[in-house]
């Protein structure tokens, strides 16, 4: 497997991320336009700006900030193992795993927004993050 081919998870959810930031501004703006909302009331960390809209808008945007969190220790994650020798077929199968979690999970928030099913597949995808660094830690420190 080559190191382009191990990486294209990584390039496949900053992809699905910048989705889900066009959606968000797809959904916010027109929706803080009909709300009449100053999108100068969004500087003051204390407005309760968000309120104004209707149920279900921000989900997007909250998607968007969970992406900017989690994912970037799987993106450091798979650069490393890239950088250090530990690209393999398993590695692989667990980072789109990962990937596609993410995913669905995006969807569920973004769409129905369940949160017991939501952190369900959010547990998924933490205990596969797990697994990968279990995986590296012992490559690196007990090989």
């Amino acid at each position: 497997m080559t190191v382009l081919t191990f990486l294209q998870p990584v390039l496949a959810l900053v992809a699905w991320t910048m989705v889900m930031m066009i959606w968000l501004y797809a959904v916010r703006i027109p929706a803080m336009s009909k709300a009449g909302i100053d999108p100068q009331e969004a500087a003051d960390p204390k407005s309760d700006w968000k309120t104004k809209l209707p149920p279900g808008t921000n989900s997007s945007a909250e998607n968007y900030n969970h992406l900017m969190e989690q994912p970037t220790v799987f993106y450091a994650l798979m650069v490393f193992t890239a950088m250090t020798g530990g690209i393999s077929s398993i590695m692989n199968m667990l980072a789109w795993g990962y990937v596609g979690l993410r995913v669905i999970h995006s969807l569920i928030q973004a769409t129905i927004n369940r949160v017991v099913v939501r952190f369900a597949v959010f547990l998924l995808s933490s205990i596969i993050l797990l697994i990968m660094t279990a995986i590296e830690v012992v490559r690196v420190f007990l090989s």
